[in-house]
Formats: structure tokens, sequence, C-alpha cells
């Protein structure tokens, strides 16, 4: 199994001008399903949600609610999606997998030593968050080697890209937040928060209106309206 290269990076700047959080609109809940007792990461195929649920990934049509098949397999955090393949934290590895037939087609070691929590696909890599250390990687998904980091002043569950724009989710207690930040420095650009008690274990953007969810322990998917693209000055 190849080795990562160690995360040589420098500290990054910590954003200090933090913006005023707004109410996070919550479009739908989905779930629980049946024998889900957590949910992890998820991610967005262009037709239905997948949804880490510990010992398989279960899909479901975001416009019914309906599970529509499930995979067995090790799903205990993110969960990425690249146009063919799906890939799954499992604990310290990155799981390829063909979502046609369920067959793990490669795997890549998690970075560091464990922690990773979020997971998605960008710009021909795998971004993953790593939950206390407050950071996010972007890594070869062919290696597992990290690229580039990228720091936050926030524990970081879920990642998404979409539209140029870097997401990522919050948990800390009862209060969590959808987060979008800059890339290069991880500035905190605008905040989502969600209600008091709803946290949000993975997070993953349909590419157009909507955020999905994953809601840890209550064994949920729920839907947050994405804000507006905002014009650049």
């Amino acid at each position: 199994m190849p080795t990562p290269a160690p995360d040589k990076d420098p500290p990054m700047t910590r954003p200090t001008d933090i913006p005023a959080p707004r109410p996070a609109e919550l479009v739908r809940e989905y779930g629980p399903f049946d024998g889900a007792e957590r949910i992890g990461g998820v991610t967005h195929d262009g037709r239905h949600v997948w949804a880490a649920a510990g010992d398989r990934l279960l899909a479901f049509d975001p416009a019914t609610g309906e599970p529509a098949r499930s995979i067995a397999c090790a799903a205990d955090a993110g969960t990425a999606f690249d146009g063919r393949h799906l890939y799954q934290i499992a604990e310290s590895r990155i799981d390829k997998i063909d979502p046609a037939t369920g067959v793990v087609l490669a795997s890549i070691p998690v970075p560091g030593d464990g922690g990773a929590s979020g997971l998605t696909w960008a710009e021909g890599h795998l971004w993953i968050g790593r939950y206390r250390d407050r950071r996010i990687h972007q890594i070869d998904p062919a290696t597992g080697a990290v690229l580039r980091t990228i720091e936050s002043n926030r524990f970081v569950t879920g990642v998404t890209w979409v539209d140029g724009e870097l997401w990522h989710a919050t948990w800390e207690g009862d209060d969590s937040e959808l987060r979008r930040i800059d890339p290069e420095d991880g500035t905190v650009l605008e905040r989502l928060q969600m209600p008091q008690g709803i946290g949000v274990s993975g997070l993953e953007s349909d590419g157009a209106g909507l955020f999905y969810c994953g809601g840890g322990g209550s064994g949920k998917v729920r839907a947050v309206r994405r804000p507006p693209r905002r014009a650049s000055a």
C-alpha cells in the first residue's frame, strides 16, 4: 500500500475576521433509514444521494426519499463521487468503489494517523477533512499523497466544492455550521448556522441549489438551501 508524502506544508494564516452567521434554511429531511444508526459522509452522483451508514453505502432518490440500493462495505466517514466511482473513508484507508458492482477497485491510505472526516472530489483530486486537526487536505487519488493543506479555525467534518467555492461543515458540541472559506488561506467568507442540536457529519452539494448534510447519530440526511453565488467584485 503506498505511503503518503509527509505533510510539510507550513501553517497557513488562520482567519481572524469572521462574518456573523445566518440561519441555514432546511428544505427536507430524509430517514432515518432501516438499520442505519448513524450517517457519516454523503455524496451525490447526479441522480441519487449516497450516504455512509457504517457497514454499507446506501443510495436514495432525493425527490421521493425512497431507498434505491445499497453496497455492503466499511463506510464510517466521508464519501465522494468522481463521475464514475465512489470513494469511501474506511478508518485508515480510502476505498475506490465501482458503484455498479460494489467491488473495491483500489485503496489508498488516509493521510496522517486517522481522524479523517469529510471527503469530496474536485479538479481531479480528493479533498479530505481532518476533524480535530482542523484541516482540509488536497490529496492525490492514486497514492494518497498530500498536495496542499488548508487550515480552519473549527473542527472540520464534511467538505464540498461547488462552482469554485469551498465549503466545509463544523460540529462542536451542539453547534454545527456550514462555512464557505477561501481555498487559499482558509479565511471564513460565509456561515450558515444549523438549528441548535442538529449536527452535520458529512456534506455534499448537488451542483445546484442544495447541500446534503449527514446527520450523525440522528440517522438522517438533511437538505439545506445553498445561498446564491455572489458575483465577484
